[in-house]
């Protein structure tokens, strides 16, 4: 065995080591663990490309596998539900970026994707209206792109659609957003 100065060194050096690792292995771990936690909050939906604000793009990426029809219904809300006035019996899904945003009761995050569905008294399809958040595109409006569908997916009126703002700015205060009251009013 060696007692001088060089195994006194080495023995240091051990023990450091052993902290240096664990303290690795904890960056690491805790590194990873956040990480997840973001996966889980914001599901991997987001890191598909978005389209931009066009009408038949929007609505490519809203039919695309697994289409929007296995998106979430938004919450409190059944299929086909009667709505205000001038909608009739709607169904309202949501992305994972704007069931992220009801969730916790904040605007709508960009990237938002709101898709109502809306069916006559016999329970005809008759339209599909699309509210998409886009930053910075029209932010006397909330940023939101609007959308009107013909049940075979044509486009009937897209962009900042006069109309739609117009009814819509009566909710300002809710994003836009006439389904629900979900914003909460402590944010």
């Amino acid at each position: 065995m060696n007692y001088g100065p060089l195994a006194l060194i080495k023995k240091r050096g051990g023990v450091r080591m052993k902290r240096l690792t664990i303290i690795a292995v904890g960056l690491l771990m805790l590194t990873t663990a956040v990480a997840y936690g973001l996966h889980k909050e914001i599901p991997s939906e987001t890191q598909v490309t978005l389209p931009g604000a066009d009408a038949e793009g929007v609505y490519n990426y809203i039919t695309m596998e697994p289409g929007y029809k296995n998106w979430s219904v938004w919450p409190g809300t059944e299929k086909r539900h009667r709505a205000e006035k001038p909608l009739n019996i709607v169904t309202t899904y949501l992305n994972d970026n704007a069931m992220y945003s009801v969730k916790k009761g904040i605007k709508m995050v960009d990237g938002s994707i709101v898709v109502t569905e809306n069916y006559d008294d016999k329970g005809e399809l008759g339209a599909i209206f699309v509210m998409y958040k886009i930053k910075g595109y029209n932010p006397s409006a909330g940023d939101w792109f609007w959308a009107q569908y013909d049940p075979q997916g044509k486009p009937v009126v897209a962009g900042r659609v006069k109309a739609c703002i117009k009814c819509h700015s009566s909710k300002s205060s809710n994003d836009y957003i006439f389904t629900r009251e979900y914003i909460r009013k402590n944010k």
